[in-house]
């Protein structure tokens, strides 16, 4: 081979790697913000389409969907924690419930509201507690220790309210910040981007965090670094049942009442985009931001579905899909981090 072919074989190869590595960025840009990009694809079409496009790109329409999907979201971001640890909590839906149900027939009494609010919170802090104890202490499965939890909760929760709406004087400055906006944004949104903003930091910026990735990713290497593996179990489940009780707060000021079937429907949708967060923003990694992003991704499917008039066993059809995809994708995403 000549010296000129030398020469233009290696002039080639840098010119090859640059290509290589601008494909990889752009396949891991479109892997990251897949979702996002759905979403807004969703938004277009719903806005669009002539039986939607009427009432779907309306400011009204997107303050119920954002106010609708926000006590969700709180609930999720709770999941979340127990899921980074590759264990399942069940009982976030029915803690949410219990919560409501025990404010609402406190603030119903002569008792002030933020002593009855603060009682609601605490039911999901001792639903957590129970939980972590369970898990750690006793070595009993997380997702059948979480479907106990939920029967024994639906079990109170139906004895306490007969299985009918608890709606017995509501403080009307609490429906009214849950009801209301801010600079036409649901104020309960507000409270979303606290709860997310703070989720986020702990999971990418402290020690816990890191701890529950490593759990999650691989619980005997975690214990060779010395991450105490029942405490920071403990916490996750801790911090779930904390935000399960504020989601439930939040449900009794936006809507004036405690529903006892809240949870039937929370917890699926919740597990559902924490799941899919690992297919967002983060691909392979369960994180806060990607799961807002797949929360609001099936928000906004829901809602066109509903004014389209669509059945609403549809939408069940879609949060089961979801949640089956969000499983499927995780773990593929997951696997693919490992080797990379």
């Amino acid at each position: 081979m000549s010296l000129d072919s030398n020469v233009s074989a290696e002039s080639t190869e840098p010119t090859a790697q640059r290509i290589t590595a601008r494909g990889g960025r752009i396949l891991r840009f479109v892997e990251a913000y897949a979702l996002l990009i759905a979403m807004f694809a969703v938004i277009a079409f719903f806005s669009l389409w002539p039986t939607t496009a009427e009432v779907y790109p309306t400011m009204a329409n997107f303050q119920i969907i954002i106010a609708g999907q926000s006590v969700l979201a709180v609930v999720a971001v709770g999941a979340l924690m127990p899921l980074i640890c590759n264990e399942w909590d069940l009982s976030v839906g029915a803690s949410a419930t219990l919560s409501a149900v025990v404010a609402a027939s406190l603030l119903s009494s002569s008792i002030t509201v933020p002593f009855a609010l603060a009682i609601g919170l605490a039911t999901g802090v001792v639903v957590g507690l129970v939980n972590g104890f369970l898990v750690n202490f006793l070595g009993t499965n997380a997702v059948i220790t979480t479907l106990g939890t939920t029967a024994v909760i639906v079990g109170v929760v139906n004895q306490v309210t007969g299985g009918s709406t608890q709606v017995s004087n509501i403080p009307t400055f609490l429906t009214e910040f849950g009801s209301g906006t801010w600079l036409g944004i649901p104020r309960l949104f507000f409270v979303v981007i606290l709860v997310a903003t703070a989720g986020h930091y702990l999971l990418e910026y402290t020690p816990t965090g890191r701890h529950f990735y490593a759990i999650g990713s691989n619980r005997n290497a975690a214990v060779l670094i010395g991450v105490n593996i029942r405490k920071t179990i403990g916490i996750a489940f801790l911090i779930a049942g904390v935000l399960a009780g504020l989601a439930g707060l939040m449900q009794v000021a936006r809507s004036g009442a405690a529903d006892p079937r809240l949870g039937d429907s929370l917890t699926l949708q919740a597990l559902a985009a924490a799941f899919l967060s690992a297919a967002a923003i983060k691909p392979g990694r369960y994180n806060v931001p990607g799961m807002l992003v797949a929360l609001f991704l099936l928000a906004f499917i829901n809602s066109g579905l509903t004014i389209a008039g669509v059945p609403p066993y549809v939408s069940q059809y879609v949060n089961g899909i979801a949640l089956i995809s969000g499983v499927g994708l995780a773990v593929n995403l997951g696997r693919k981090r490992e080797v990379v």
